[in-house]
């Protein structure tokens, strides 16, 4: 009975063994990111180029920029590496993130996948807001009012969501600039486009001939920008932080935000009246 007790423990002992072990090999491989990538002096970082102004291209130009393209460049400045950047839509980015093609993808936080990646500090602060024909802005007066309603979007991002949560049929987008959805809301084929406050406020000044407004009563669910990286990279999440956190104090986030959203601080947290979304992160 001693035997087989000795070879019950021994078995449970190897297999304790085996999985912390496991554990460990799995650590140091997580580790192994900033070394890595320290090696190949680059941080590759995935951005659509056609999000106005945070990553595209100006009129008459072939140099991207943008305040996520800026932000990034000057981390990887910070860091001493080259950035690179993969133009891809928003739905490639995180399976890009998971499958090595990429580093680092600006994105913001969600519930359903936060636990699968590791997320820098937010480097910017906005909210939703609802982009709808002139004509029918008195035709708004909530969400609820989205009913039957059909909403421009890409496919995986929390405004598809909240749209459809509040009963509007979605038209997705691949990888388009931003003048393909207000147009679209403009003719009639699409009726709303819910999206950042901040984004769709520059791109509806860009675009003054087009029949659509921003609704002036209508903000809700706050939201950040954040570096995704790999999950449990922590060192590597730890050196973009820090980078970060010398850009705020030393007012390099400010003067980025500054620079490509019209004079508006979006490092800081907005100080508005803003309706949160339960079921929605």
């Amino acid at each position: 009975m001693k035997k087989v007790k000795a070879g019950l423990m021994a078995a449970i002992a190897a297999t304790v063994l085996a999985a912390c072990g496991s554990s460990e090999t799995e650590s140091e491989e997580k580790g192994e990111t900033w070394r890595e990538i320290q090696e190949e002096g680059e941080i590759v970082v995935a951005t659509p180029g056609t999000l106005y102004p945070a990553s595209y291209y100006p009129e008459d130009s072939d140099e991207l920029t943008g305040y996520d393209v800026e932000v990034m460049r000057e981390v990887g400045e910070r860091l001493d590496l080259e950035i690179v950047f993969e133009e891809m839509d928003f739905d490639s980015m995180f399976a890009s993130l998971t499958s090595g093609r990429v580093d680092v993808a600006p994105a913001g936080m969600r519930e359903e996948i936060k636990d699968k990646y590791s997320y820098s500090e937010p480097y910017k602060y906005s909210y939703a807001t609802m982009i709808v024909r002139e004509e029918d802005v008195e035709s708004y007066d909530s969400l609820e009012d989205l009913e039957g309603k059909v909403a421009g979007g890409a496919a995986t991002t929390v405004y598809s969501d909240i749209a459809e949560k509040f009963g509007a049929e979605l038209k997705t987008y691949g990888n388009v600039t931003n003048d393909v959805y207000l147009r679209d809301v403009d003719v009639g084929r699409t009726d709303v486009i819910i999206n950042d406050y901040y984004l769709q406020r520059l791109a509806l000044e860009s675009l003054p001939q087009l029949d659509v407004t921003m609704h002036p009563d209508l903000k809700f669910h706050t939201n950040n920008q954040r570096a995704v990286i790999e999950e449990g990279a922590h060192t590597f999440r730890d050196k973009i932080d820090g980078a970060l956190d010398e850009m705020r104090k030393d007012g390099t986030l400010t003067e980025l935000s500054k620079e490509f959203f019209g004079g508006e601080d979006v490092s800081e947290k907005p100080e508005e009246d803003i309706r949160e979304i339960e079921g929605i992160e």
